[in-house]
């Protein structure tokens, strides 16, 4: 689809446009109500719904009804496996917040620049990614060894509480950087006596965007097992992200009732390792990818939901 330039164009003007209303009208220090984020979330939700409606309008009208079916499926299969796979960012969030006790006020600062990175990064390494499958198509058995193994690995630790202190990145930065002992409003630098120092906002902000580096290198191999083709991958990756904060503030306080959800990622993680390793002898249709990927994540949420409220009721 990379003939069609004026596609990327909508896309581009469509994400700045939702991107200017979204902090030109709340400001960077504005509480988002739970309210508020189950409003926002809706609304990327729905414009990523409307563009995967119109992707399908264009290429139906263009090309035929087999290809539009085709591309609107692989986007609405990458779209979901990214929104599911986000849900544990908002998880580390949660942890790094806590943490460092920043205020919801604040996060909502740290996660403005949160995501505007992870989209700036998302790109990057898509890009590399989508040169490393055109010119080298034997990594995508990498990709899906990979796959397999960070979901075995993400099932082994689910629920363990991982321990912020001992991040080797944020002793990193201790022994590197000036960091001051307190935060300082909303600013992530201050100059004291002549010299630069880092605020725990700047911390936590760093430690987000490395987070969602490591995040990236499941996720988008997980994309490039459904399709090959770029624009899908980049546009049903950049529009969950996208819907990253809002979901973070209307998951924030309902964590605990999604404990087991780790669980079900990981098995989304090795189903579509599997898909990967397996595709040079049988191809697993893209419709069957989306119905496994969406019956297990929602299964898993409404099965967490119910334990988490049977223990509750039972303690």
């Amino acid at each position: 689809m990379g003939e069609s330039w004026w596609l990327w164009g909508v896309f581009a003007l469509l994400v700045l446009a939702m991107l200017g209303v979204d902090l030109l009208m709340r400001g960077d220090t504005h509480k988002v109500s739970m309210k508020e984020a189950a409003a926002w979330s809706t609304v990327w939700v729905l414009v990523s719904l409307l563009f995967g409606a119109g992707l399908w309008a264009y290429l139906y009208t263009t090309q035929d009804i087999t290809m539009a079916n085709s591309k609107a499926t692989e986007f609405l299969t990458g779209y979901l496996i990214e929104k599911s796979l986000s849900v544990d960012n908002v998880f580390v969030w949660l942890t790094l917040f806590s943490f460092f006790g920043i205020s919801p006020e604040l996060q909502r600062r740290v996660l403005i620049y949160g995501v505007l990175g992870a989209v700036v990064l998302r790109i990057v390494i898509i890009l590399i990614g989508a040169w490393l499958v055109r010119n080298f198509e034997w990594v995508l058995y990498v990709f899906g060894a990979f796959l397999v193994f960070t979901g075995v690995k993400m099932a082994w630790g689910a629920n363990k509480q991982s321990n912020v202190e001992n991040n080797r990145l944020l002793r990193w930065m201790r022994g590197h950087l000036r960091i001051t002992r307190s935060l300082h409003g909303n600013r992530f630098t201050i100059k004291e006596q002549g010299k630069r120092w880092a605020t725990p906002l700047l911390v936590v902000l760093i430690m987000v965007e490395i987070s969602d580096i490591i995040f990236a290198v499941d996720s988008i191999p997980a994309i490039f097992a459904i399709t090959r083709d770029t624009f899908i991958v980049l546009t049903s990756n950049i529009f969950a992200v996208l819907g990253l904060r809002a979901m973070y503030f209307l998951f924030a306080g309902l964590a605990e009732r999604f404990s087991l959800l780790d669980y079900g990622l990981a098995l989304v993680l090795v189903f579509i390792g599997i898909k990967l390793l397996i595709e040079h002898w049988y191809t697993i249709p893209i419709g069957w990818s989306l119905a496994v990927v969406a019956v297990v994540v929602s299964g898993t949420m409404a099965f967490s939901w119910y334990w988490t409220d049977r223990h509750a009721t039972s303690s």
